[in-house]
């Protein structure tokens, strides 16, 4: 629906957020990251972007820079995120998304009070499994990473999608998660680099984990593809 209607599917996340009953937990390290000199640089699974999108941008003094891929979805999610007031840049997390990892960079250099808002896995996964430019984002701009997931009941799933996308269902309980942020050194080495990478990993899943108990929601998939 999002591919050829973007403009309804901004209508009906909207409508499903008033319905939505959100929780939190671990807001504090949210106010932290906001309120600090340093950017936010949010970490999220892709397959969460509709439950954690409109919520961010509605949060006091956030400002976001957000990813999309250059394919005709990408597209379409470009249009749908601009309209919610992010500042959408086109690329990938992968290893071609160099020159839109370096273009989020210079725009969050340019405007103080801006972070990143990136999927982890990227516009094509594997899902779960963190990429290089959440590192490098943090490592160039001296942002910090802050790790965010949703979960909800009742939930549909969409089961033949690679990140297995959730859409709480209306009147859902949903449990927004925020977890401790992470510091990024300017200088690392390789080795450096993968243990940071592995830590955002981590964090995401186990709070992942967190939140889904926190609601009840039970998936027969786990949330990090097997690579």
């Amino acid at each position: 629906m999002l591919k050829v209607y973007p403009n309804l599917a901004l209508g009906l996340i909207r409508i499903l957020n008033w319905t939505w009953r959100i929780q939190e937990s671990g807001r504090e390290h949210l106010d932290a990251a906001v309120s600090s000199s340093e950017p936010a640089i949010a970490a999220f699974l892709h397959g969460r972007t509709f439950v954690l999108i409109h919520h961010m941008t509605q949060m006091p003094g956030a400002k976001w820079v957000s990813m999309c891929s250059k394919s005709l979805d990408g597209e379409a999610m470009a249009q749908f995120e601009e309209s919610l007031g992010l500042e959408v840049v086109r690329g990938s997390t992968g290893r071609d998304g160099l020159e839109a990892i370096q273009e989020m960079i210079q725009l969050i250099r340019s405007k103080p009070g801006h972070g990143a808002a990136l999927a982890i896995d990227g516009s094509r996964g594997p899902r779960g499994h963190v990429q290089g430019g959440i590192v490098r984002m943090a490592r160039w701009t001296g942002g910090r990473i802050l790790p965010i997931t949703a979960s909800a009941s009742p939930a549909w799933i969409f089961r033949s999608a690679w990140d297995r996308t959730m859409l709480p269902l209306p009147f859902a309980k949903v449990e927004i998660a925020y977890g401790k942020p992470i510091d990024v050194p300017s200088k690392l080495s390789p080795s450096q680099i993968e243990e940071i990478r592995l830590q955002v990993e981590n964090s995401l899943l186990n709070l992942q984990d967190s939140a889904n108990e926190q609601v009840g929601f039970i998936d027969h998939e786990p949330v990090q593809a097997v690579s």
